[in-house]
């Protein structure tokens, strides 16, 4: 009787992250897929050099290759590599399936945008290839919409600079800023820090400043004060390609000749950007009800009286401010509503579709592949990895 070989690969990806861990859930995930394979895995931070253990020899390498000391020492292992890091380095070119981090930006820039700001603030370690595709994207972003960003560069690695120093910058960094303002912080751990620096100044979250992570650590981002909203950078999916895209090189197809970029889909949205940034009282109001009535079927009429006022200055003022119709409003915050759904729960469809706002599965079906190319089993298996 002919047994089945066991793939071994293993995984130099950090435990210490959520970014890591749901990478790894991924890789688990296409796996079991498969059969199972034999993943060789340690505990690790973030920043610990990953190695592999003396005399592996095991069929592929899945690792986060983010400096130049573990690409070489990846060139001469055996089996494939396949990188899950976006960070570019000269002359390493290793598979590569990572986060679309413009795309990352550009969904910040669209929530802050959302939530009414006209000030913003950027704060991470700048001058590391990733982090400057990030910031790149996240400033033209911005310019684009004919607004400006202040920019503080945090040091590299936590020990770089003594917490009280690091606190004296940020702080003197955001009294500088005009109110309100809306900062994107690289981390979750970046994110803890100005709302750290929030408190110790007085300044109110998110009403003055509100504070938005580019990346979601749930643990970190729920344990903030207030808790942490997020972009998403649906991990898991990457994770899940990596482990598919191995299996593809091992069966003899081509490695693809750019990294595979995965979009993030959402921002996670917690009480640090729960605001709205609206000097328009009339205006944050209707807003204010569209948003807080995401999950009913409501019209421009149900918000005309919630908010007295002729349909035309409302009409106006929408378009004055946010750039879209009360109309559109609504279906841009249903169709927000059913993507959290999809996201977060396991709920089916139509209960999706009836909790957001759809009078029904096809509607919601037909207005999320207008809205989004995609239909909605398609965006949830997106964000899951299938």
């Amino acid at each position: 009787m002919l047994t089945r070989k066991c793939p071994q690969v293993a995984l130099l990806i950090d435990t210490a992250t959520g970014w890591g861990r749901r990478i790894i859930r991924g890789i688990a995930r296409y796996a079991q897929q498969q059969g199972g394979w034999d993943l060789w895995l340690e505990q690790r931070c973030q920043h610990a050099p990953g190695r592999l253990p003396p005399g592996w020899r095991g069929d592929g390498v899945i690792a986060r290759v983010a400096d130049r000391s573990l690409a070489r020492h990846l060139s001469s292992a055996p089996g494939i590599v396949v990188n899950v890091s976006a960070a570019s380095i000269p002359g390493v070119n290793f598979p590569t399936v990572a986060a679309d981090l413009r795309v990352a930006a550009r969904l910040a820039v669209a929530h802050l945008l959302d939530q009414g700001f006209k000030n913003f603030g950027y704060f991470a370690p700048l001058g590391i290839s990733f982090v400057d595709v990030h910031h790149d994207s996240f400033i033209r972003t911005l310019s684009d919409a004919g607004h400006p960003c202040s920019v503080l560069v945090a040091r590299r690695g936590a020990g770089a600079v003594p917490w009280r120093q690091r606190q004296r910058d940020l702080r003197a960094w955001l009294k500088s800023l005009p109110k309100p303002v809306a900062v994107l912080t690289w981390t979750s751990d970046r994110g803890r820090e100005t709302l750290y620096a929030c408190r110790a100044l007085g300044l109110l979250v998110p009403e003055q400043v509100a504070v938005l992570s580019a990346d979601e650590d749930i643990l970190l981002c729920e344990t903030s004060y207030p808790p942490l909203s997020a972009v998403t950078l649906t991990s898991e999916r990457i994770g899940y390609e990596a482990a598919a895209l191995l299996d593809r090189l091992w069966k003899g197809r081509r490695p693809p000749a750019h990294p595979v970029l995965i979009e993030p889909t959402h921002v996670v949205v917690r009480q640090s950007t729960n605001t709205l940034a609206i000097e328009d009282r009339r205006l944050a109001q209707a807003v204010a009800f569209i948003r807080g009535h995401a999950s009913e079927p409501i019209q421009v009429n149900d918000v005309l009286r919630a908010v007295p006022m002729s349909r035309s200055r409302l009409e106006r003022r929408f378009m004055e401010t946010l750039g879209r119709s009360p109309a559109a409003e609504i279906r841009r915050m249903h169709l927000e509503r059913a993507k959290e759904l999809l996201a977060d729960t396991d709920m089916p469809i139509p209960d999706v579709a009836e909790a957001s706002g759809f009078q029904s599965r096809e509607y919601l079906a037909y207005a999320f592949k207008r809205a989004t190319g995609t239909t909605p089993r398609q965006f949830r298996a997106r964000g899951r990895g299938r």
